[in-house]
C-alpha cells in the first residue's frame, strides 16, 4: 500500500467517526462566534474527537481545524479539518452540511475526504488516483456553454469590510444570473466542491479560501478532471485568495465574469 493510500484510509475512517458523532447528537447547543457566525457543541465535539484520532494515527502530521486552530507537529504536511461545514444549515435542521478533511503537503492537498452525513455520501481522492463517491469514480462537468451551467456561489461576506466585498459579489451574481442556467447558494463549500467533482454542479465560486473549507474539495475537483483557480485565473494553492472550481470547458467564461465584477470595484 502506498503512503497516500494509507493516509486516505485514515481520512476515510476519521470522517466516518465524525458522521457517527453528528448523527448521534439530535440535541445540541448553538452559540455565536462572530458577526452572524455560529458554532455548535457538535462542531467542537467532532473536531476534538478527530484531533485525538489523527494525533494517534499520524503523530508526525499536525492539524489545522476551524474551531481549535493549529496543533501537533510542524513542518510542510498538515491535516485541514472542518468538523461541520455548513453549520448554519446544520443548526436549522437543513441537511446540507459536510465534514471536510484534507492532507495538505506544501501548497496543495494530496488526500481528501468529504462526507455528507445526512445524504449518505462520502467523497474521497488521493493525488493521481481519481475522485470517488462511495467508491464509484466521478467526473467533472464537460459543459462548454454558460447557458447550460448550474453554478454555486459562496455565502456573502460578513464582518470587517463586508459591504465592500459584497459589492463585487452582487455584480457577479447579476452577470452570471443573466446568462447561466441556474445559480445556487447552498451554504457549504464542502458540498459545492464535491458536487463540482461529481458533475452535479458545473462551477462553484467560493470567494474566500479558508483551508479547512476548501482544500479537500480542491483535490476532489482536480482528480475528477475539473479546474480550480484563484480569482484572477492563476492556479489555486493553499495561499490563494479565492477558490474557483469549474469544469474545464467553462474556465475562461467564469474567470472573465470575475474580472468584470472585481474590475468595477477596484
Amino acid at each position: 500500500m502506498t503512503e497516500h493510500a494509507a493516509l486516505l484510509d485514515v481520512a476515510r475512517e476519521a470522517v466516518a467517526k465524525a458522521t457517527e458523532i453528528v448523527r448521534s447528537r439530535p440535541d445540541f447547543s448553538v452559540s455565536a462566534k462572530g458577526d452572524r457566525d455560529l458554532v455548535t457543541d457538535v462542531d467542537t465535539a467532532v473536531e476534538d474527537a478527530l484531533r485525538e484520532f489523527l494525533a494517534a494515527e499520524t503523530p508526525e502530521i499536525g492539524v489545522l481545524g476551524e474551531e481549535r486552530g493549529r496543533s501537533g507537529a510542524g513542518g510542510g504536511r498538515w491535516w485541514a479539518l472542518d468538523p461541520i461545514d455548513g453549520t448554519a444549515n446544520f443548526a436549522r435542521g437543513i441537511p446540507l452540511c459536510g465534514i471536510s478533511l484534507a492532507l495538505v503537503d506544501g501548497e496543495h492537498s494530496t488526500v481528501a475526504a468529504i462526507t455528507l452525513p445526512y445524504l449518505g455520501v462520502t467523497y474521497t481522492a488521493a493525488r493521481g488516483e481519481g475522485a470517488f463517491a462511495n467508491g464509484e469514480r466521478v467526473g467533472a462537468s464537460t459543459a462548454t456553454e454558460l447557458s447550460d451551467a448550474m453554478i454555486a456561489v459562496g455565502d456573502f461576506a460578513i464582518g470587517e469590510l463586508a459591504e465592500e466585498k459584497n459589492r463585487a459579489r452582487l455584480l457577479l451574481l447579476s452577470d452570471l444570473g443573466a446568462r447561466a442556467q441556474k445559480i445556487r447558494m447552498l451554504g457549504t463549500a464542502a458540498i459545492d466542491l464535491a458536487w463540482v467533482a461529481d458533475g452535479k454542479l458545473d462551477a462553484a465560486l467560493i470567494l474566500s479560501n479558508n483551508p479547512w473549507d476548501t482544500m479537500a474539495g480542491v483535490l476532489l475537483v482536480r482528480e475528477a478532471g475539473g479546474a480550480v483557480v484563484d480569482r484572477d485565473g492563476s492556479e489555486h494553492t493553499v495561499g490563494s485568495a479565492a477558490t474557483i472550481a469549474v469544469g474545464a470547458g467553462l474556465r475562461k467564461e467564469i474567470v472573465d465574469a470575475l474580472d468584470r465584477a472585481y474590475g468595477v470595484v477596484r
